[in-house]
């Protein structure tokens, strides 16, 4: 699949649990000639065999991420695939474990996303219940600086393909989207796509049993994307997502570069702990590069250190604009879903770029928040915080963190606070209190 001349996008796929991600990631990868008709026929016979049918197309991602896991490469090639007009890379794709935490580094590093939702009656209900993870993926898309969004209605066969149910999602998504003020979408800019995975319905062709729905299939929604203007303009950042020891080339980081613009001869360094390198060579897709631009999915190959003196969460930049490291920070944070009350002196983790670091609320100098009347009053040195809370908190991180204010570097002023494995709120940092 040559597709060098083709400009590329990072796509995640997100949504809660059993809506279909992997049936219909999988479906779209086979109609995009990303997997080969022996190996689909292999996983039909095999999954038949089973009494699961229907797995053959969720089947194609964890064979393969099983592959992944066991060294086989360290590019995620075999989640690629390409529509007429783009080049795109699937960034941790569904049916990988422990999918939340997965899903918060790579969907920081994506230009687009899919929201799978279910059609099904009581699959979609349970999507959007307090329990599920449809509002907080849309949310913590939004949060980690997605800009763009489509809406795949999924599993419309199981409710007979009815343009009721679809309009019924379509309605309640477009609330839930736009219910939180600060962190709201567009709607004028998200497609809803009504779909099925397992029969292939407008995924890339227009489906027969759905004559009422006269928007775009899938594949065309995928190219009216846009690519993201490349901030080259701004001070290099490029969090660290992995390190590999390669004979005969070194010591190589990897991860996306988020802005700025990365040479070979660059000097450079990692923080927070403050290592410093001289870049030999970049590669991407196995091919050295000249330079490396925002979006980037980079290797590059750094003289003067060892495998163990990187680690995932560490920021590159230039030595001459280091990354900030934070005494302390402040940020706007929306508590999302908290069994109880945040106190003061709460320490959840941050996940922030590809880090995660415990940061306890230090201060709390206002929130805005609902009254037993339903009013949204602001209240001044509150000492606890509730769902639905919108606040401005003062941050002391227990360790070391990279991060910026969203004003100057949007991609490192993002945040997702998690605790009890469950995303509980999600913030933008307005300033930094540098360490000296």
């Amino acid at each position: 699949m040559s597709s060098k001349n083709k400009p590329h996008l990072n796509l995640v796929i997100i949504g809660h649990v059993d809506h279909g991600k992997s049936t219909m990631t999988g479906h779209l990868l086979y109609l995009a000639g990303a997997v080969d008709e022996r190996k689909m026929e292999k996983f039909a016979k095999e999954s038949e065999s089973l009494g699961r049918a229907s797995w053959k197309f969720a089947w194609v991602l964890d064979k393969l991420a099983e592959e992944r896991e066991r060294g086989v490469t360290i590019d995620i090639a075999f989640f690629k695939f390409e529509t007429a007009k783009y080049d795109f890379t699937i960034i941790d794709a569904p049916g990988h474990r422990d999918f939340v935490k997965n899903m918060i580094t790579g969907t920081s590093q994506a230009d687009a996303a899919l929201l799978v939702v279910s059609a099904e009656k009581g699959g979609f209900e349970a999507g959007i219940s307090a329990q599920g993870q449809t509002k907080e993926h849309a949310l913590l898309a939004k949060t980690l600086g997605v800009g763009q969004l489509v809406v795949v209605v999924n599993k419309m066969d199981t409710v007979d393909w009815s343009e009721d149910r679809f309009t019924e999602i379509k309605d309640e998504m477009g609330r839930m989207l736009t219910e939180e003020k600060s962190m709201a979408w567009n709607l004028d800019e998200v497609s809803f796509i009504p779909v099925s995975g397992i029969e292939g319905d407008n995924l890339k062709e227009k489906s027969d049993n759905m004559g009422w729905y006269s928007g775009p299939t899938l594949f065309d929604a995928l190219d009216q994307f846009k690519v993201p203007e490349k901030p080259t303009n701004k001070p290099l950042r490029l969090p660290i997502q992995d390190v590999y020891s390669i004979q005969g080339i070194g010591t190589v980081p990897s991860g996306r570069v988020e802005t700025g613009v990365m040479k070979p001869g660059d000097k450079v360094i990692f923080n927070p702990t403050g290592k410093k390198a001289t870049v030999n060579t970049i590669q991407m897709h196995y091919e050295e590069i000249k330079q490396a631009e925002p979006g980037d999915n980079i290797g590059f190959a750094v003289k003067g250190l060892s495998k163990n003196e990187i680690r995932r969460g560490d920021v590159v930049g230039l030595q001459s604009s280091p990354p900030s490291i934070a005494d302390t920070f402040v940020a706007t944070v929306i508590v999302i879903r908290h069994p109880t009350v945040i106190p003061l002196g709460y320490t959840p983790v941050i996940h922030a770029g590809t880090s995660q670091i415990a940061c306890t609320f230090k201060h709390i100098a206002n929130k805005i928040t609902t009254n037993k009347a339903g009013k949204r009053i602001k209240v001044a040195e509150p000492t606890t915080l509730k769902n639905g809370d919108q606040a401005t908190v003062e941050f002391k991180p227990v360790k070391d963190i990279v991060i910026e204010p969203f004003k100057e570097i949007p991609q490192l002023g993002r945040f997702a606070i998690r605790d009890m494995g469950q995303t509980v709120a999600v913030g933008i940092c307005t300033s930094v209190n540098k360490k000296n």
